[in-house]
């Protein structure tokens, strides 16, 4: 065996080595989830991740190879947070709610914090349509809006291992919570009418409150839909008063469906 066969042949042994050493610590992150929902735990620990972090600082610090092992480390952190995902989360989340209640920013974090896909389902919409939400209520009228969201669920179906943001409206139709039933657990996050009114008081892109903008009107709005969520929800978690992380520790502390 010449020089190099014996350096390829050593590389080789390496690799070995670490395939071996992921297995096992991808075991413990396993039992650390375990250990979690057994003990009460909670599963989002940023400030763990945090000192993770500053060990591998430490332990690197006069490494030359220290760029490259940390690209290496931060994609063993996304595979941790998908291990994570596929034992506390079958199939997608599907967050409901009227608008303001807090899905944008709650599907954000639990992406995150799972490594999971994120679908903001205006967004997607208004990017397919090539015009803001706004502009399609104005130019084809809600009809057609309605139909882009009951299209886009459907497609949605496709995929697992996302936290799906729905529009205020989806519920309106018994075929789309069909469709989001199908798709995974569907979570409805709900919050006051003041509430409400303090997050959207400001927002330029909310066309059912266009000229409606007060606490009485979205209150009444709320109500005459209050029954198609709760009948959507297999989950129900308020987000006022509380923070994001317990709001996400909530909905993955849910019975989900298998």
């Amino acid at each position: 065996m010449n020089q190099l066969e014996e350096i390829r042949a050593q590389m080789g042994a390496c690799d070995d080595r670490i395939i071996a050493a992921l297995e096992e610590r991808m075991g413990c992150i396993e039992e650390i989830i375990a250990f979690k929902r057994e003990n009460g735990v909670p599963i989002f620990q940023p400030e763990q991740e945090a000192r993770q972090r500053g060990d591998w600082d430490a332990k690197l610090a006069d490494n030359a190879y220290r760029g490259e092992i940390e690209h290496i480390f931060e994609a063993m952190v996304k595979s941790s947070k998908r291990i994570q995902s596929k034992t506390l989360v079958q199939g997608n989340i599907m967050l409901i709610g009227f608008m303001g209640v807090g899905k944008s920013t709650v599907s954000t974090y639990l992406c995150e914090m799972l490594a999971m896909d994120r679908v903001e389902m205006d967004a997607e919409i208004a990017a397919k349509e090539g015009m803001s939400i706004p502009e399609i209520f104005a130019t084809h009228g809600e009809a057609y809006f309605r139909n882009c969201e009951s299209n886009l669920l459907i497609e949605l179906q496709k995929k697992s291992q996302q936290v799906v943001s729905c529009g205020g409206g989806v519920v309106l139709r018994p075929e789309n919570v069909a469709v989001m039933r199908q798709s995974g657990t569907v979570v409805l996050l709900t919050a006051s009418p003041e509430s409400i009114y303090e997050r959207v008081k400001d927002s330029t892109d909310r066309p059912l409150l266009n000229g409606n903008m007060n606490i009485p009107y979205i209150e009444k709005l709320m109500e005459e839909r209050r029954p198609r969520y709760e009948a959507a929800a297999d989950v129900v978690v308020n987000t006022d008063d509380t923070d994001i992380q317990s709001i996400c520790e909530k909905i993955i502390a849910a019975p989900w469906k298998k």
